[in-house]
């Protein structure tokens, strides 16, 4: 038996969570047994989101073969036990761009290129390499019906159904019912629309998942039953939750499951989500708190952080810990107006980013943790902004930097990366991807992952510079993670300090609700400590 397709498209607003809502699909289908895949389709132009604003689309989510990839993918990561690769999300940069490419060589044979059928044979073909080997290939399509980039997608995925014959492929429409507060009322008639706007275009959808902050009572489900043309147990409340993890058990309440099996004429095989029921129950009935602060150059928008974020919830729930998130914006601290807050906090974490804007006040934000014993965690430039302030204010060498902000600097800590020297192309050319990292014991991280090699996604541009290795070493700056070669340093630790740790590679990208990563959860339970200790020396 082939594999079956499952297309998801939102309509009304985008940020309804076309991404979560497929995540929690897929984490339903594997509860029942089945091997599932997932796809993201992104309508724009960008060959990827690599070379994007972090405040225009928030996080690059990135693969273990190194794919750049919509954050999305984050999602399907944390919710199924589907490994994504750059198979996984394509856009519509890629998919012209492969077509352009076999024009120019002449695989056309001086056909006429045109959208139908060149453009959608081609994402019919993406959507399919997907198919091997699993037994459900969840697509979410990006953006909102009516968008004109994401027709080509819709159209594609019209044809691939009919071409895949009943009950082995369904589609499912995410829309928003929202509640009028002046008049005490849902409303249906944005659902009406947007239904009406996918069947122009050839698609009836067969579920309608409904975004609102209450459950939709029998007659609401009625209605759009009645104006939709769907079964009324295909009307599913999408309900708001506090805990993003709910979101499956809100789903099988509703018969999400059931009604999506019975579709695609697939046995029911009822297996409970204890793990799940036993995560949230965990999360809703927290012992603590710890407060940490995130130092950064995107915080006014979180969906830049948005991995991060739940890596840190994640590494709370082992301690029976709520995780709050002090958010700092870096300039601010150079503009010496928010450095009195990071004295309120248990820990300091200082994310990744690019360019020099806000560094001035990551390294000041790095000197207060260490000087005043705060755990540490830095994460890519967090890392490397820690080997600056380190190699200024301990190991005393004047202007020390990043060739990145300073090319002239004369004590370069950070340089680029030998083989990205003379290299101008900005998309795809960072290290990228998986990579294995050895660990020193005794180390905070060699305690954290209690094993001696590890394998972690990176995503620079720019290294430590081992030149200056001993240096630094001499003053208490340890280098306890490298690439087996010793070529990269991956992990560099203070000593005399609680917790001091800076990551080159962003460990967030492997983190999961039910598997939290043991460095976050290390920091997590140092923080704790330090909140601890504060307590008892205020009394």
């Amino acid at each position: 038996m082939g594999a079956k397709f499952i297309f998801v498209t939102g309509g009304v607003i985008s940020s309804l969570g076309k991404g979560l809502a497929s995540a929690s699909l897929g984490c339903l289908m594997e509860s029942h047994g089945y091997k599932v895949a997932l796809q993201k389709l992104d309508p724009y132009l960008n060959v990827d989101p690599g070379t994007m604003s972090p405040f225009q689309h928030g996080e690059v989510y990135v693969t273990d073969d190194g794919a750049e990839t919509d954050l999305d993918l984050g999602h399907y990561e944390r919710f199924t036990q589907c490994k994504t690769t750059k198979d996984h999300n394509y856009t519509s940069g890629q998919v012209y761009e492969t077509l352009i490419l076999k024009e120019r060589r002449g695989d056309f044979l001086g056909n006429t290129v045109q959208v139908i059928p060149h453009v959608t044979d081609e994402i019919k073909r993406v959507i399919t390499k997907i198919s091997h080997d699993v037994d459900i290939v969840i697509v979410e399509i990006g953006g909102t019906v009516g968008d004109i980039e994401g027709l080509p997608f819709l159209e594609a995925i019209r044809q691939l159904r009919q071409e895949v014959g009943p009950h082995n492929a369904i589609n499912i429409h995410l829309t928003l019912v929202p509640f009028i507060k002046t008049a005490e009322q849902l409303k249906t008639k944005p659902t009406q629309h947007s239904v009406k706007q996918l069947r122009e275009i050839g698609i009836q959808p067969d579920i309608i998942l409904c975004r609102t902050d209450r459950f939709l009572p029998p007659e609401i489900k009625a209605k759009i039953s009645l104006f939709c043309n769907v079964s009324e147990e295909a009307v599913i409340t999408a309900k708001d939750v506090e805990c993003i993890y709910e979101v499956p058990l809100i789903f099988r309440q509703e018969g999400l499951d059931r009604i999506v099996l019975k579709l695609l004429d697939l046995p029911y095989h009822y297996q409970d989500l204890k793990e799940w029921e036993g995560l949230i129950d965990s999360i809703k009935h927290l012992a603590d708190e710890t407060t940490i602060a995130v130092v950064g150059k995107y915080v006014r928008f979180h969906d830049s952080y948005k991995s991060l974020i739940e890596a840190l919830k994640q590494g709370g729930y082992p301690h029976s810990l709520k995780v709050n998130i002090e958010w700092i914006e870096a300039e601010d601290i150079e503009k010496g107006i928010a450095l009195h807050r990071l004295s309120e906090v248990d820990g300091i974490l200082v994310p990744g980013g690019f360019g020099k804007r806000g560094v001035l006040g990551m390294i000041e934000t790095i000197r207060f943790a260490r000087e005043n014993k705060i755990p540490f965690f830095g994460i890519c430039l967090g890392m490397q902004c820690s080997v600056i302030e380190f190699a200024r204010n301990v190991c005393h060498l004047e202007g020390a930097d990043s060739t990145e902000f300073a090319k002239q600097t004369p004590h370069k800590v950070i340089h680029l990366l030998k083989h990205l020297e003379g290299v101008t192309d900005m998309g795809g050319t960072m290290r990228l991807g998986q990579y294995p990292c050895r660990l020193a014991n005794p180390s905070f991280a060699y305690e954290a992952y209690q094993q001696e090699e590890v394998y972690e996604r990176h995503r620079h541009r720019y290294e430590f510079n081992r030149e200056y290795e001993e240096i630094l070493a001499k003053k208490g700056m340890r280098i306890v993670g490298e690439s087996p070669d010793k070529r990269y340093v991956e992990i560099v630790e203070v000593e005399d300090h609680p917790w001091f740790v800076g990551c080159q590679y962003h460990p967030e990208w492997k983190a999961k609700p039910l598997q939290p990563h043991p460095l976050y959860s290390n920091f997590i339970k140092a923080s704790y400590s330090y909140r601890q200790r504060r307590k008892r020396s205020e009394h």
